[in-house]
């Protein structure tokens, strides 16, 4: 999701750690197939799913691992990686797969377009948004601030030891899609962008702010399961319209709808076979994906853990997914 801060170099030599920090590239994959999976593996294959940081993608990336291992014999790597260099990853045969896409108009251009070593695979079936957030109690509390032309009257409830005598607006993972510089900067609000870093300090930014009432504006996003757990409202930014964002500098309007999709490397889609219709015909819900996320970070639960519970309890839809 999130913004293309380019991390170069990242994939030069195969799976080692990236010169640039942030984003690495390691085999993660702790692949327990069964012992009929373990036979078949050489047969079916390795599949490299590119594991972007936010739980929410790590649920389609475990689910979809799951499947390929117990269903269709493949061994996965997951490769951990920021966005663009997950791109960069299916040009160098590093990954196979990325399975939640958030946009990236221009990586479509360069990988799929132009240099043809990337394809589209279709709809993951989960809605994005992202947007900007204060808790509920805030917008009880004082009811216009969720237009932004009101937030410039309440910046100095945002002020922070890091936002330089402006007020805060909290961002993520700076590798994460955000245009909140720009729109700061041309909707002239008195605040600074700071990055908390990962999905983990802004979650936790969340929870303290509606339990000790600590005032947060914050960059937020969907699918994600805290919106179950935590009451957050969303700024009224200017109307998205096509093309008000075609100019990353000149960005004055809310982020858009986000269908989001899956990119396979152009090899992966002529070679992959079953794994890859799999990929193809993947599709949940937020609620789905939500589920799996939970697991994962409230549960205790590991990520085979709680793709496991979740297939053994949707066996209809998964099926569906399997190529006869």
């Amino acid at each position: 999701m999130k913004k293309l801060r380019l991390i170069a170099g990242v994939l030069a030599l195969g799976l080692a750690v990236t010169a640039c920090g942030g984003a690495k590239v390691e085999d993660d994959s702790n692949a327990a197939p069964s012992a009929a999976g373990s036979a078949a593996a050489s047969a079916a294959g390795t599949v490299k799913i590119a594991v972007n940081p936010w739980v929410g993608y790590e649920a389609d990336a475990a689910v979809l691992a799951y499947l390929m291992e117990h269903e269709l014999g493949n061994k996965v790597e997951k490769v951990t990686l920021a966005e663009e260099p997950s791109w960069q990853g299916m040009e160098s045969g590093d990954v196979d797969v990325v399975i939640e896409n958030w946009g990236h108009e221009d990586l479509k251009k360069k990988y799929i377009e132009e240099k043809k070593v990337a394809v589209e695979a279709g709809s993951t079936g989960n809605k994005g948004v992202i947007g900007w957030y204060v808790p509920e109690w805030m917008a009880q509390k004082y009811p216009d601030i969720t237009d932004y032309k009101n937030l410039n009257k309440y910046a100095d409830l945002f002020k922070t030891s890091e936002s330089g005598g402006k007020g805060q607006l909290l961002d993520g993972d700076p590798s994460y899609v955000t245009n909140d510089e720009a729109l700061v900067k041309n909707l002239k609000l008195d605040y600074k962008v700071v990055y908390a870093g990962s999905e983990a300090a802004l979650i936790k930014a969340a929870k303290q702010a509606t339990d000790q009432k600590k005032p947060l504006l914050m960059y937020f996003y969907e699918p994600q399961w805290l919106f179950n757990q935590v009451k957050l409202v969303k700024i009224n930014l200017p109307a998205w319209e096509e093309g008000c964002d075609s100019d990353p500098k000149k960005v004055a309007c809310d982020y858009p709808p986000y269908d989001l999709d899956k990119i396979v490397s152009k090899k992966f889609a002529d070679t992959g076979g079953k794994a890859y219709d799999l990929v193809k015909n993947f599709q949940w819900t937020n609620d789905d994906q939500n589920a799996v996320a939970d697991d994962m970070t409230n549960n205790g639960m590991s990520a085979e853990d709680a793709a496991k519970k979740w297939v053994e309890a949707n066996t209809a839809k998964w099926q569906a997914w399997i190529a006869k």
